[in-house]
């Protein structure tokens, strides 16, 4: 695996998932290199009912071998969020996307990074119910390993 160092590292706890992939998706378009920590404490608004419905319908679109694929992991899940604000099929999306790494928890290499967090993102600033990420991924089928 390549050498965390020169990565911007971000902690998603207490994110909002969708605004913070918008920002770092258009970070990554201007040639920022960045590592995503704690995926799984990263937010979603809405009742939690309703959005699990949501996802366990898009989970029977498709088919197995041919896609579209649809990841359990909190990490996938992320990426694949941020992969979707990306130009992904030009090139230089697909080098944006190259940029990105995610992880579930603290990687011990990032251990002693300095770790930022988006302040647009917060979701102290909501107002209706929210829930995590790795609570939609253990509802989804994930193991949570």
């Amino acid at each position: 695996m390549e050498e965390l160092k020169d990565f911007t590292v971000i902690n998603a706890e207490g994110l909002i998932l969708g605004r913070m992939a918008s920002v770092i998706a258009k970070r990554l378009l201007k040639g920022e290199k960045i590592a995503v920590v704690n995926a799984e404490k990263a937010v979603i608004s809405g009742k939690k009912k309703s959005r699990v419905a949501e996802a366990k319908e898009f989970l029977e679109v498709g088919h197995p071998w041919k896609g579209p694929f649809h990841y359990r992991r909190p990490d996938r899940i992320l990426r694949r969020t941020i992969r979707g604000m990306l130009p992904y099929k030009q090139p230089k999306g697909k080098q944006a996307f190259k940029r990105l790494r995610v992880f579930i928890g603290v990687p011990e290499e990032l251990k002693n990074a300095k770790m930022e967090t988006i302040e647009e993102a917060q979701a102290k600033k909501l107002t209706c119910p929210y829930f995590t990420l790795g609570e939609l991924a253990k509802e989804i089928g994930w193991s949570g390993e």
